[in-house]
């Protein structure tokens, strides 16, 4: 039997803003989590649960101020920036509610993006991000700016970048949050597609309860902690 591969492992996590003043604030209070290669799993909690500060520790865009994060074998909290740097572009990819796509640049070159930080030749990166586009569906949509976008188009636009690099790990907060129910649907299943068929590693932020029964795992965050875990119909 092939041994799980431990991708994500949190201990003891502890985040704490404005430290040493009169409001210090703790926003997550010794976050315990370990999510294996190939899981699909659900982060859930209504606004002010702490999942943003979780997604932006887990992603490595932070750091935590207590505990041990090690992301496939890598210490996150005593990596170098340049090295966390290296993670967020080669291990990670992010699917934001906002889409976070550049203006006035075509869907291509927002794809390429990741991909010229990288130092990937022209060639690859421009076939690259056309085949990307392709598994989003979005083949005829290649020159639009995002203005020329709807919504639905702007976040598969989103999850072709955040798969440029061929990340172990995509993160994605609140992705359909911003979309109707049919357009939300097509992102979902987007997403089982690339764990499915890709094996990518799936960490879902959401605050709808009815898409994180679509994953194999649903974590609860309340106020700062992990208060319940169960299996979803995805597993």
């Amino acid at each position: 039997m092939e041994e799980k591969q431990t991708m994500i492992d949190l201990k003891g996590i502890v985040k704490r803003f404005y430290i040493g003043m009169p409001n210090e604030l703790e926003i997550l209070h010794g976050i315990d989590l370990q999510v294996e290669r190939g899981e699909f799993v659900s982060i859930v909690g209504s606004s002010g649960s702490g999942k943003t500060t979780m997604m932006n520790i887990i992603g490595a865009l932070d750091r935590p101020t207590e505990g041990e994060y090690h992301l496939d074998g890598v210490d996150v909290v005593h990596a170098r920036d340049k090295e966390l740097s290296m993670i967020r572009n080669q291990k990670i990819g992010f699917v934001f509610q906002t889409y976070n796509l550049i203006s006035r640049t075509s869907a291509l070159k927002n794809v390429e993006l990741p991909m010229l930080y990288a130092g990937m030749r022209k060639k690859d990166r421009l076939e690259r991000a056309q085949e990307l586009l392709c598994m989003v569906e979005m083949k005829d949509r290649m020159s639009h700016n995002p203005d020329e976008l709807s919504g639905g188009q702007k976040q598969r636009v989103a999850i072709a970048r955040a798969m440029a690099n061929d990340p172990a790990i995509i993160l994605a907060d609140e992705p359909t949050g911003a979309l109707d129910s049919k357009t939300g649907r097509k992102i979902m299943d987007i997403f089982h597609r690339l764990n499915e068929e890709q094996g990518k590693t799936i960490v879902l932020i959401t605050h709808s309860q009815e898409l994180a029964e679509e994953t194999g795992r649903i974590l609860t965050l309340k106020d700062g902690e992990i208060i319940g875990e169960r299996r979803g119909r995805g597993c």
